[in-house]
């Protein structure tokens, strides 16, 4: 039953998950400037940095924001949850908090309409004095309500203007959100301006603002995406304007394609196909003759093989023509040999797509390749032509190139399509991990794909004869023993017992997690052992040589520990 609130403890932990609600129940006494409004919570949660919160109650649940950066990429982090949590312990007083918000809203709106015109002129001019943010906003609504454009392209400008949100050089990632709403305002007026027959003048300033945030965003913490959704929707403004505009088509091309060979795109993203309404034949001849002069003096060139390909797109270009500007510089993965593949094959060109994805294989640098993209074209048009053992052939060779076990797994999916998994294929296949890998002395050193490949089996006994060898690492001698602690409950435990030993010199929430999982993995053993005695000694000890740390005790008897 859902209380007065909206939500419920259990619906935090649920949006959270079990592991972030867990750390949040140790910042609750983090929490500060908690404000309940009708429909909204907002608090300070002080952690490695002072973090704003606002959780936001609808109809159908509960959504969280935070400034951390596990919160600005969306999740419901520990913040939001300890936010939650104070809340729900003052549960009973949140209908009054809410009452007291609503009321001040309602005086406040009554207080605002009985103003008069110059008293709320009085109140603005005030609050503009003191918000600089504010003003530039204001200011470019007004110079876009009259004609004084170069008001405007200055306002406009200065708004999607990265630099006064710059600490030390750098915009980070707090600073973003704050910058995009401000640059809303900025696109806002720029389309506004597009309809109302100022198209041609927001060409030229868009153009401005494009190259201005090309030349910093490199320098800009952009996690959430806010300022690549604000050069997006810039594209699309100048893109737009343009098509109002009807600008020169030849001046178009010569911007565009300087723009497109530069460095300063990434922001934008901007392609050559986006304009062929607004370059006509004439701009996209223009545009042809400079990308094609700039291809010949540098063939190798990433954007100028990129804007070949989209012009010969553009123009229906021949596939033979499009398969000479890539032949020109082939990847040594191989990359550009499926590229080409994939052209012939979309044309109706299987045969030819083939031997090109094949020589592919055989030309691929044995360091860098060969694309496991084109490691699978390849394997799948054998087997799709009744080839299978074909298809084995290039696993085994890539097995050999690449002891992984994804190769292995590849290995296998293909051998067994061919009916030719049984010996002695496998035990090759094993064999060639085992002599590239090499036993472990500790296991903090890195495993071997051979563990790895006998758990993916399902062959337990064989994958502890090869750990006890030496070639597993601290992660796959934990998943042989979760895996085989009901068989083997005694290997098992000596393994949780050898990974819980480093742990009690380390501190901090993470190791604390993972030490706890270990103990009731260790508790589990026991208990099919029957040694219950034992675990209950252990813990007695541990608990006293650990009792300074008093997160890991409240874990433990969280946990029955």
């Amino acid at each position: 039953m859902r209380n007065t609130l909206g939500f419920t403890e259990d619906e935090l932990r649920r949006l959270a998950g079990s592991r972030s609600f867990e750390r949040g129940l140790g910042y609750l006494s983090s929490v500060s400037t908690l404000e309940i409004g009708e429909r909204t919570i907002t608090a300070t949660v002080e952690g490695t940095d002072a973090y704003e919160v606002e959780l936001t109650e609808h109809e159908d649940g509960l959504t969280g924001w935070c400034s951390c950066p596990y919160g600005q990429e969306g999740n419901f982090c520990k913040h939001c949850v300890a936010v939650g949590l104070a809340v729900l312990r003052q549960a009973k007083s949140v209908p009054v908090q809410r009452a007291a918000a609503a009321s001040r809203g309602r005086q406040l709106d009554a207080w605002l309409e009985s103003r008069n015109r110059d008293e709320l002129l009085t109140l603005v001019r005030e609050h503009l004095a003191g918000d600089r943010d504010l003003r530039h906003r204001l200011e470019l609504r007004a110079a876009a309500a009259g004609d004084d454009f170069g008001a405007v392209r200055e306002r406009v400008l200065g708004l999607l203007d990265t630099r006064p949100f710059a600490r030390y050089g750098y915009v980070e990632y707090a600073d973003a959100r704050a910058y995009g709403l401000q640059a809303t305002e900025a696109l806002s007026a720029l389309r506004t301006l597009t309809e109302t027959g100022h198209a041609p003048e927001v060409v030229e300033v868009a153009r401005e603002a494009i190259a201005a945030l090309g030349r910093t965003y490199g320098e800009i913490d952009d996690s959430d995406g806010v300022i690549g959704d604000v050069a997006g929707r810039l594209a699309e403004v100048h893109l737009a304007a343009c098509r109002a505009a009807h600008p020169d088509p030849a001046q178009t091309a010569d911007w565009l394609v300087d723009h497109l060979l530069g460095d300063l795109n990434d922001a934008t993203d901007i392609a050559l196909s986006d304009y062929e309404d607004v370059l006509g034949e004439a701009g996209l001849a223009r545009a042809r003759e400079l990308v094609v002069a700039a291809w010949r003096g540098n063939p190798r060139g990433w954007a100028e093989k990129h804007l070949m390909e989209q012009l010969m797109k553009a123009e229906g270009g021949s596939v033979d023509a499009l398969i000479a500007v890539h032949a020109v510089d082939l990847a040594p993965s191989g990359a550009t040999h499926l590229m080409i593949a994939r052209e012939l094959e979309r044309a109706g060109r299987p045969a030819e797509a083939l031997d090109w994805a094949e020589r592919g294989l055989w030309e691929a640098d044995p360091d860098r390749g060969p694309d496991h993209h084109l490691v699978d074209f390849v394997c799948e048009r054998y087997t799709r032509g009744g080839r299978p053992a074909d298809a084995v052939e290039v696993r085994r060779n890539v097995l050999r190139r690449r002891r992984t076990l994804a190769a292995y797994q590849d290995l296998r999916t293909a051998a067994r399509a061919a009916d030719c998994w049984d010996e002695p294929e496998r035990t090759r296949a094993l064999n060639v991990l085992r002599t590239d890998a090499r036993p472990r002395k500790s296991l903090g050193s890195a495993g071997s794909a051979l563990v790895d490949a006998l758990l993916d089996d399902g062959d337990h006994d064989a994958a502890w004869e090869a750990a006890a060898e030496g070639y597993a690492d601290g992660r796959q001698w934990l998943a042989l023993a979760d895996r085989t602690r009901d068989r083997r409950p005694a290997d098992a435990l000596d393994v949780y017992l050898r990974l819980i030993g480093p742990l009690l010199t380390r501190t901090g929430d993470a190791t604390y997690e993972h030490l706890t999982e270990l103990l009731l993995s260790a508790r589990t053993c026991h208990r099919t052992l029957n040694t219950e005695a034992a675990f209950t000694a252990y813990m007695t000890t541990l608990r006293t040589d650990q009792k300074r740390k008093r997160k890991l005790m409240a874990l433990l008897d969280r946990h029955g520990l």
